[in-house]
């Protein structure tokens, strides 16, 4: 039976050609029906397509069309095929947010990469720290503060001098954004299981916003972030080059 393959793509000029190319040498099956998704774009737009379509069975191939591409393959058109029935899966749990605004109004998102609590005005924010309902710490000054899946740990959580986490490590990443207290905290290593509260200290005087995933939420009093662990999204890499792969190889560069 020939593999029913469902071609997305990005806005950009290069992805959308990409696509008219493959589904025109390799036919567009419907996602609903699709056995693979193939994502033409960059790490955002792979993004958007695995939460779109974390109810599908299908796993989700991408290749890069757009910048980084640190969740992508390299894209070539005349060996798909191949390159699909070679691909290797790695399947990975997203974060659950759950933010409560200084009006009461609840918040819910799911991230893949990290969720991020960030200060919105010019004044440093206050935020209290609780693992699994323990106080871990009373006062964290700073921009911000964010939770990162072992699949996130190489994107905003690098940037902010967090660490890299092996892709199969039942771990997150805890870390400060710019923190000015205390000074040399420089994050913390959670287990997977941890649920991770971080309370607004100030929250008018200091307004914070939460964000998954780029979805944005402005004036937080507290948010609680866990891992959801019943929903897996499936993404198939070439040999070689898989998702763990390139988080040791980030690490000597």
């Amino acid at each position: 039976m020939a593999l029913k393959i469902a071609f997305t793509a990005s806005d950009a000029p290069m992805a959308q050609t990409a696509r008219a190319a493959l589904v025109s040498r390799y036919g567009n099956a419907p996602e609903e029906s699709a056995d693979i998704i193939v994502a033409l774009g960059g790490d955002g737009f792979m993004l958007q397509t695995l939460h779109r379509t974390q109810s599908l069975p299908a796993p989700v191939y991408g290749m890069n069309r757009g910048t980084v591409g640190f969740l992508m393959n390299e894209y070539e058109e005349s060996d798909l095929l191949e390159r699909l029935d070679a691909a290797e899966t790695t399947t990975i749990n997203p974060l659950a947010m759950r933010a409560t605004g200084t009006d009461g109004t609840v918040h819910e998102a799911l991230a893949i990469n990290e969720v991020s609590v960030l200060r919105m005005g010019p004044q440093a924010a206050k935020l209290k720290i609780t693992v699994d309902g323990r106080l871990r710490m009373e006062e964290l000054v700073c921009d911000g503060a964010l939770v990162a899946t072992p699949a996130g740990s190489t994107a905003y959580n690098y940037s902010a001098h967090g660490p890299i986490l092996p892709i199969g490590s039942d771990v997150l990443a805890l870390t400060a954004i710019a923190p000015f207290r205390p000074r040399r905290w420089r994050g913390a290593l959670l287990p997977k299981s941890a649920t991770v509260t971080i309370e607004v200290s100030e929250p008018e005087k200091r307004p914070v916003m939460a964000d998954a995933d780029s979805n944005s939420f402005p004036d937080i009093a507290s948010v609680e972030i866990r891992s959801q662990t019943d929903i897996a999204h499936h993404i198939l890499f070439d040999p070689e080059h898989g998702l763990e792969e390139r988080l040791i190889r980030e690490q000597f560069v």
